[in-house]
Formats: C-alpha cells, structure tokens, sequence
C-alpha cells in the first residue's frame, strides 16, 4: 500500500490552495480530485455564474486572477481556466479520477479506501471536498408528492429549458436571486422566500464593497470561532436585481404553504398550478467518507473543527468550509489563509511525532 504524508481529498480551490500551503512548508501532498479535472465543481455551476468578487480579490496563494481588467465580476468558465492553470502550475501530485470511499484510522495512520479497490496510507489527511456534492433539500410540505419538475440549483444550468412555463425559485440568496432574475425573461417566475430580501450595495462610495472589507480587515477577522452557525448573507446588488423584484420580474412572495399534486398553495389560500420548483437553498458539507472515523463529524454528518482543526481526530484537518474562521473561508480571495493555517498546524503535528 501507497504511503504518504499528507493526502488532501478534493482538488477544487481549497484543495488547490491546501496543496500551495503544504508544499511552502516543505510537505509533499498528493492531491485527490473525484472528476476528471483539478477545478472543482465550478465546471458544474450554471452558465451564467458570475462572482460577486471583482477579478482583483479572486486569486488563491502565488497566481493573480488573469485579465487586464482587475475591477471586473469574472464568469464561470473563466474560474475554471483559472484553477486548471493553476493546478498545472503545482509542483504537486494531483490526480483526477480518484474518489475516496472511506478513510479509517489505526493508531496514528490513516487508510483511504478508493473507490476503485485502491488503498492509500497517509500520516495526516486534509478534506477539501466542498460542498456542492451534497445540495441541502428542505423538507416542504408535499414536496415529494408534487407532479412538476423539482431540481435544486446544483442541477440548473441555462433558462432555455424553461421557457414559457411556471417556475418558482426558493431561496433568498446570491445564486437564488441571480437564477430568478434569468429565468424571469424567459418564464413566469416566483422567488419564494421565507423573509423579504436583504440586499447590500456592491458598491460604496464609488469602490466594490470587497475594497471596505480588505481595508477593515472584516473579511479576514476570525469570526467564525463566535458563530455556531453561519449567518445569512445579504444579496450583492448593482441596483439590477433589486430593480427587477420591484418590476416584477420575478415577483417575491412568501414561501408557499403545500405542494399538492401539481399545484401549490400560497399563505393567502389562492392555488396555482406550476410546472417546476428550483431550490437554490444552499449546501451541506460533503464528507460521506468520514462516516465512519470516530469523532470527525456530528450527528448532522458535519465537521467537528475549530477553524479547521478536528477537534477529536489528531491529523485531520478541514479547508473550503463556509465561515471556517472568516466571513471569505470559502471563496477564492480567502481560502489561501485558512490553507495556510491548516499547512502551519499539520507540519508541527508531522514534526513532533
């Protein structure tokens, strides 16, 4: 059986990033991706996607975001190139097509069982695997029974499908916004929400608002050991979405009431007839293969961590959480820093066995 030092599960931005921090401290990791490419699940994200970040705070360790335009909201696909390049750019062992089963623990060692029979031996392992593998599907009522299409915005990816027909979208955040907006010049669209919409200005004072949180140091405060769970962030807005709800276009009601067979039920009474639901409520951790390492997750099947740290597992260490330490752990401006932490922690764990 293989043996290594460090294995990091997941070659997306954490992963990535994880790998840069490992190798400065002078550790040589071997980086598993479960698809066929080191870039994550941004190759899986809708067509549209655009960040909420300009291109001058989206970089991880050691490689600027490309482009001579540093103030503009990089798309999808550019992500994506990026995070190719960058991982050809690592001196690292990474390789795709590698998803981890399980990993166990004996004594001080872990085993990663892969899915394809392999098994790997390694003194420290690192989850990086993110989140998007495990959309968060809200319990509705008669959700399951309903006769429309049902997707969750993992599995969205362009209005065209849409066209002509009743959609309503449930979510009150970035992506449930953005989706609505874009299915709404299409299709008949609701954005159902529990609460109104809180919106922030993208921009303040004539900068982008990630120039106030750098220059406040917010972004970087480690606010995440106060929270017991992350809080709701605002929708960033150039004027457009808060101007398109206002419009109509989508319309914002409350969170519908029932789901009976093709038709919803709304607070008011009134019935409608919908031919499909979009849930752009967010994500869960996605660490199936830790189910069975006693202490690494909760009964919710989440990480128990502080700041990245396991709590009841020695040598375990997680990256790409939501709010891990900062309000930026899980973007590309922030990532880095938590990597960083993680890579600090690992290499003393190493060096004092």
């Amino acid at each position: 059986m293989e043996q290594r030092d460090v294995v990091v599960i997941g070659g997306g931005q954490s992963g990535l990033a994880t790998a840069h921090a490992l190798l400065r401290r002078r550790l040589r990791p071997v980086v598993l991706e479960a698809s066929g490419r080191a870039a994550g699940s941004w190759p899986r994200y809708y067509d549209s996607l655009t960040l909420f970040s300009p291109a001058r705070y989206s970089s991880l360790p050691g490689m600027p975001f490309p482009g001579a335009d540093r103030d503009r909201y990089p798309r999808r696909d550019e992500v994506v190139a990026y995070l190719t390049a960058y991982a050809e750019r690592l001196d690292a062992d990474i390789r795709t097509g590698c998803r981890v089963g399980a990993v166990h623990r004996t004594g001080d060692t872990f085993t990663l069982e892969l899915q394809g029979g392999e098994r790997l031996s390694a003194r420290a392992v690192v989850a990086a695997s993110g989140a998007f593998g495990r959309p968060h599907r809200p319990a509705l009522p008669g959700l399951e029974e309903f006769e429309g299409e049902v997707l969750h915005a993992a599995d969205y990816r362009r209005p065209a499908p849409f066209t002509g027909r009743r959609v309503v979208v449930v979510g009150a955040g970035n992506s449930a916004v953005q989706i609505a907006a874009e299915l709404a010049g299409t299709a008949r669209v609701t954005l159902a929400t529990r609460a109104p919409v809180r919106f922030a200005p993208q921009r303040i004072l004539g900068r982008d608002l990630h120039f106030w949180l750098a220059r406040t140091g917010l972004d970087s405060a480690p606010l995440g050991r106060f929270l017991s769970r992350p809080p709701t962030q605002p929708v960033l807005d150039d004027g457009r979405y808060r101007a398109a709800l206002a419009a109509g276009r989508p319309d914002r009601r409350p969170l519908f009431t029932e789901a009976d067979g093709s038709e919803l039920r709304w607070p008011d009474g009134r019935r409608e007839k919908v031919d499909a639901i979009v849930l752009a409520t967010g994500y869960r951790p996605d660490l199936p293969y830790l189910a069975d390492l006693d202490g690494a997750l909760d009964a919710e099947g989440n990480p128990r961590h502080r700041e990245g740290i396991a709590v009841g597992v020695p040598g375990l260490a997680f990256t790409g959480l939501e709010w891990q330490r900062s309000l930026s752990s899980n973007s590309l401006r922030g990532v880095g820093r938590d990597a960083g932490r993680v890579a600090r922690h690992l290499a003393a764990y190493l060096a004092g066995r």
